[in-house]
C-alpha cells in the first residue's frame, strides 16, 4: 500500500501518462534523428540540397508529431479529432483573432526580421535567399508538415488531451513547457517568445476550442520571417 501511495500510478490515467511521455519521447527521437545531419534524405525533390533536406525534415516532424498522435487518437482513444481540437470552434472569436495578423503579426515579423540573430537562423535552407525557384514548394511543406503537426501536437494532443486531467491552464502550461523545448539553440530572444507565445497561443486554442486559429497565426509567423528575410536581403 506505502509503494502504491508514493507512486500513485492508476489505471484510469494511462492515457494520460501516455500523453505526457510522448512530448519527451516524441521530441528526443525528433532531436536525433530528425535534424538535419542526423538522417539520410529519403524523398529527393531535386531541389538544392539545403531546400531538400529541411523538407525532409518536416516529413519526420509530421510523422512524429502528427501521425503518431493521430492514430493514437484513433484506434486506441477511439476518438475523434474535434475531441483534440481539430474542428473549427467558435468561428466568429476565432475570425477577430485573425486580426491579429495584419495588426500585430505582420509590423513584428518585419522587424524582427532585421535583427541579427533571426536572420543568421531563417530561413532554415539558407539557399533561399539566393535561389527561390522553389520557394512556393518550400513553404507549403513548412506550413503542412511543420505548423500543422506541431498544433496539433502541442495545441491539440497535449493540450485538449490533459486539460480534464490537470484543468485548462495547467494544460496550457503543460505544452508550453514542451513546445519551448524545441526551441532550444534557437536566438535567445526566440526561446523566450515561444514562453509567451506558448501561454498565448494555448489560451487562444482552448478558448475558440481549435487548433486551426493558433496555426494561421503561427505559419503567418514564420512564413513571414523566411519572406521578409529572403526579399530584404
Amino acid at each position: 500500500m506505502r509503494e502504491k501511495y508514493l507512486f500513485g500510478f492508476s489505471k484510469k490515467d494511462i492515457h494520460t501518462y501516455f500523453i505526457l511521455i510522448s512530448a519527451p519521447v516524441l521530441l528526443t527521437i525528433y532531436r536525433y534523428h530528425g535534424y538535419p545531419g542526423t538522417f539520410e534524405t529519403f524523398i529527393d525533390f531535386g531541389f538544392v540540397k539545403d531546400q531538400t533536406i529541411a523538407i525532409n525534415q518536416f516529413i519526420i516532424f509530421f510523422l512524429l508529431m502528427f501521425v503518431i498522435p493521430v492514430l493514437y487518437v484513433k484506434l486506441v482513444l477511439k476518438k475523434g479529432l474535434n475531441d483534440f481540437g481539430f474542428g473549427l470552434g467558435d468561428r466568429g472569436l476565432g475570425a477577430k483573432i485573425l486580426l491579429l495578423i495584419p495588426l500585430i503579426i505582420v509590423p513584428a515579423i518585419y522587424f524582427a526580421a532585421k535583427m541579427p540573430d533571426v536572420r543568421s537562423e531563417y530561413p532554415l535552407a539558407k539557399s533561399l535567399i539566393s535561389d527561390q525557384s522553389h520557394l512556393l514548394v518550400y513553404e507549403l511543406a513548412y506550413v503542412i508538415f511543420y505548423y500543422i503537426a506541431w498544433e496539433f501536437f502541442f495545441r491539440g494532443f497535449i493540450l485538449f488531451g490533459l486539460k480534464d486531467r490537470f484543468g485548462a491552464f495547467n494544460a496550457v502550461l503543460i505544452q508550453t513547457i514542451s513546445s519551448c523545448l524545441v526551441h532550444i539553440g534557437k536566438p535567445e530572444g526566440e526561446i523566450i517568445g515561444s514562453i509567451i507565445v506558448g501561454v498565448i497561443f494555448g489560451v487562444i486554442a482552448l478558448k475558440t476550442r481549435s487548433i486551426w486559429y493558433v496555426f494561421l497565426l503561427h505559419a503567418a509567423i514564420g512564413v513571414l520571417t523566411d519572406l521578409f528575410i529572403i526579399y530584404n536581403n
